[in-house]
Parts: C-alpha cells; structure tokens; sequence
C-alpha cells in the first residue's frame, strides 16, 4: 500500500502546475526549487511532499502527451 497524500499537497501542486507549466520540470530538485520560491511553508517535509507530488503530476502528463 502507497502513502496518502493529504488534500493541500494535492491542491498546491495541481495549482502550481496550473499557473507554471512551462517552469514545472520532471526533475524532483528543480521542482522543489520552484515550490521554496512560489509557496511560503515553515516546513521542509511539506515542501518536499508537494514537488514530489507535482514532479509525479509532470511525468504522467508527459506520458499522455
């Protein structure tokens, strides 16, 4: 069984490839780059989660393409 991932790090990444698809890589490290500089999280893990979840949302929109 996979992690759950909780309802704000499914919205902030959804939103975030919303506003930045040309910004948004499938790399993790350029992502979580993108979210230190766009979303203002005391939290590392946090950040982390949300460019996991938004590199995971990239590479599955790539392979639709």
């Amino acid at each position: 069984m996979g992690k759950v991932r909780t309802a704000i790090v499914k919205r902030t990444a959804k939103k975030l490839l919303e506003l930045f698809p040309d910004k948004v890589s499938t790399d993790f490290n350029t992502n979580k780059e993108l979210v230190k500089t766009y979303v203002h999280t005391k939290s590392k893990k946090l950040r982390n989660q949300i460019a996991g979840y938004l590199t995971r949302l990239a590479r599955m929109k790539l392979e639709t393409q």
